[in-house]
């Protein structure tokens, strides 16, 4: 049985403004977070490069790709990290969520600041070519059109790919399971979440580095594909009361074909 482990991860930016919960206090246990899962596929959404050079310095069987905000390595990306040793990349790009999306650093519909989303197309020997996308929607309540026009972008690139191709959809959507979004999403994905076999962990994915729990389920995994989900866990892993992000990551493991 061939096996995809795919996980999504908002690390939390480096912000000196988070104190006692900084990138230094907390960035051995976000990396050991991810060896102790390993999963093969991680759509992360908030990284600055210093993040992923430390990634990899600490995991080097995972490369990346995925450009910053502003088309240059520059503030946050939303990274896709893979396991070269049984991955290779097809094709990938970035695209900004506004009305020019092959525009770099463009922004519409009153995002303050740019957002983009980065996918690529992956193969391997052990199992089919498959898509993954992954973005960090707008998060202001004002931004509520712009979440939208978001969902719509996204549905409208995955739906320019052959129906046979899988895609998967890694995200922080800033938007809870089971809203407007969330259904206008669901139209045309699954929910990992909803179609595991096995669920583990809260369903909530915000923790405020540990301060609260959410029962907002904002943090997804989505896909398009015959493929089975064997399970899906929401990663609690922390030390001593030391969380690796303010949000919990989300695991889920497919069963896929050759």
């Amino acid at each position: 049985m061939n096996m995809l482990r795919v996980m999504t991860f908002n690390v939390r930016q480096p912000d000196m403004d988070d104190g006692e919960n900084c990138w230094q206090n907390r960035r051995g246990l976000l990396v050991d977070t991810i060896l102790s899962k390993q999963p093969d596929v991680i759509g992360t959404q908030e990284l600055f490069q210093t993040q992923a050079e430390y990634i990899q310095e600490r995991a080097p069987h995972y490369d990346w790709f995925g450009i910053g905000r502003y088309g240059t390595h520059e503030d946050k990306h939303v990274g896709i990290f893979y396991k070269k040793d049984r991955f290779r990349i097809l094709s990938h790009g970035d695209l900004w969520l506004s009305e020019t999306p092959e525009k770099p650093g463009s922004s519409s519909w009153n995002i303050i600041k740019p957002r983009q989303l980065t996918w690529g197309m992956l193969q391997s020997n052990d199992m089919e070519s498959f898509y993954v996308f992954n973005t960090h929607f707008p998060y202001r309540a004002v931004e509520q059109e712009a979440r939208l026009k978001t969902a719509q972008l996204i549905k409208e690139r995955i739906r320019r790919l052959p129906s046979e191709c899988p895609v998967i959809l890694t995200t922080d959507a800033n938007s809870v399971a089971g809203g407007d979004i969330y259904h206008l999403m669901c139209e045309d994905l699954f929910d990992a979440w909803k179609t595991a076999w096995v669920q583990t962990g809260p369903e909530g994915t915000l923790n405020g580095f540990g301060r609260h729990r959410s029962d907002r389920r904002i943090d997804w995994i989505l896909y398009r594909s015959s493929w089975r989900v064997l399970d899906i866990e929401t990663v609690i892993d922390h030390i001593n009361g030391r969380y690796p992000s303010d949000h919990f990551p989300v695991m889920a493991t497919f069963e896929v074909q050759p």
